[in-house]
């Protein structure tokens, strides 16, 4: 797994990625998750490709406690439909899509500033 640097005053550090998986607050979690104030959870999606609004449920369910979120699409960043953008924007959820590690890495630094951030993570092998 690629070390992701996590900030001193992050609550729930994505401390590495890779290998299929993830580790969160010192916790190992295989496959793609949510990163959500409430904690992390499993996330089915496997492939960027696969994403709709019905993906985002638990995000949509947190409401106003993101301030964005940010989505790893695996190994190489994917542009969203705008459709999809759009109709999350419509739900007060602001986006920020990029690879997976690079969303690893800025939520750390958004976590360690304080900013209500959460993250959908594609694994990567």
């Amino acid at each position: 797994m690629a070390e992701a640097p996590s900030g001193p005053t992050t609550v729930q550090g994505i401390e590495a990625y890779g290998a299929g998986g993830f580790r969160v607050g010192g916790q190992a979690f295989r496959g793609s998750i949510l990163v959500l104030p409430g904690g992390v959870q499993p996330w089915a999606v496997t492939d960027a490709s696969g994403l709709d609004l019905d993906s985002f449920g638990p995000v949509l369910a947190a409401g106003g406690d993101i301030e964005l979120l940010l989505i790893g699409c695996g190994a190489r960043m994917t542009m969203i439909a705008p459709a999809l953008r759009q109709a999350l924007r419509d739900s007060g959820v602001v986006i920020d899509a990029m690879d997976t590690g690079a969303a690893c890495r800025t939520y750390n630094v958004l976590r360690a500033e304080g900013r209500q951030v959460a993250a959908a993570l594609i694994a990567v092998g």
